[in-house]
């Protein structure tokens, strides 16, 4: 039996004293604590929106999303989402191909592959953003194709290329959560999406916007959304919108929106799906200037969020327990008796000190094969 010690961000608040575990945590013993000292012991990191790392594209298939996998975890990513870009039909498959393999091995190096986020292809063709150009009228029966060749955790649309709502029904019937993204619709029509149960894509991004007489997405998702993702990168949204979307969204959560530049120096020629991508001065862009994913790693965002006013706590929540909850994965992004043993430690620079991933130490499995 494994066990860490420190500041424990248990359910309840903060715990000093010391978890044990194997696989899953068998016990949290200690006291509570209001102002915790490191070491910060934190739910490992669950990141529902990634697209690479380590130089890799998810699209490339299943070696490739083992090496951002890998990346990540080296960040305190426990769990993760293999996120697609909008491609043609043969190589989405390949890509849902790619995903089952990875969801069903068993890398102790590697975050755990969740399964999929499909970013399109039923997205507007007027509003792809950094999206390849491969938007799909809403086809629901190719979406259930598609999610019998992997497990589709989540799907980003466009609700006005839905108009009846079958696609975002085929979705729900799947078992996945659909997501508003890279559409044009209006407030109204997002507003019947959200209280259709839906969630929000990269908040603020791709999507028609707020302002007092002209209202869309962003403003819907402001007043009634209780989920929705937001890339806390400080590139894509400014401090003061990730505050007043903080404010107004219960359950907002971060991800990277990650890009195979992730983890890799500035420069060009990374690849996002179809496009190429360049990596300079902390974002990642189309030539033509667009941004086009990030370069973002998830203990960098909580380092962002800590420094935009966000409690310790709070910032780990709405990395971890959040968009565990969101997809109803109930045994992650938690620290508990019976939840899997993923685990991410910081020290007083929030920088990464050890990760556990279902009771593995990354560090030992790197001694043990060096």
């Amino acid at each position: 039996m494994a066990e860490l010690t420190g500041s424990i961000l248990a359910p309840e608040g903060w715990v000093s004293g010391r978890v044990t575990f194997d696989a899953r945590i068998a016990g949290l013993e200690g006291e509570p604590v209001a102002a915790p000292r490191p070491p910060f012991v934190l739910p490992g990191f669950v990141d529902l929106h990634v697209h690479g790392g380590g130089g890799a594209d998810m699209m490339a298939g299943a070696a490739a999303i083992r090496t951002a996998a890998m990346l990540h975890a080296r960040h305190g990513t426990t769990s993760l989402l293999a996120t697609s870009v909008t491609a043609p039909v043969e190589e989405t498959a390949a890509f849902l191909a790619a995903v089952a393999e990875a969801a069903a091995a068993d890398w102790p190096d590697a975050a755990c592959v969740l399964g999929a986020h499909l970013e399109g292809p039923f997205i507007n063709p007027d509003k792809l953003g950094a999206q390849p150009p491969h938007a799909r009228p809403a086809d629901p029966a190719l979406l259930r194709k598609w999610t019998a060749l992997a497990p589709v955790r989540v799907v980003t649309f466009a609700p006005e290329c839905d108009p009846g709502g079958a696609l975002r029904a085929a979705i729900q019937a799947a078992g996945a959560r659909a997501q508003i993204g890279h559409s044009l619709c209006s407030y109204a029509e997002a507003h019947h999406a959200i209280a259709c149960g839906c969630g929000v894509t990269h908040l603020f991004n791709a999507m028609t916007g707020l302002a007092h007489r002209a209202n869309g997405i962003a403003g819907a998702a402001l007043a009634h959304a209780g989920f929705a993702e937001i890339i806390p990168d400080l590139i894509h949204v400014e401090p003061g919108a990730i505050l007043a979307a903080r404010r107004a969204i219960p359950n907002l959560y971060g991800v990277t929106d990650a890009t195979a530049s992730a983890g890799m120096p500035d420069g060009s020629g990374y690849r996002l799906g179809g496009h190429v991508v360049t990596k300079r001065d902390g974002s990642v862009r189309l030539a033509d200037g667009t941004l086009a994913g990030s370069a973002l790693t998830m203990d960098q965002a909580l380092r962002n969020l800590v420094a935009i006013g966000l409690p310790l706590a709070e910032a780990a929540r709405r990395l971890s327990t959040i968009p565990a909850r969101w997809i109803g994965a109930l045994d992650i992004g938690t620290i508990r008796p019976g939840a899997r043993a993923d685990l991410v430690v910081l020290d007083d620079a929030l920088a990464v000190r050890e990760v556990v991933i279902a009771g593995r130490s990354l560090s030992a499995v790197a001694e043990k094969e060096g």
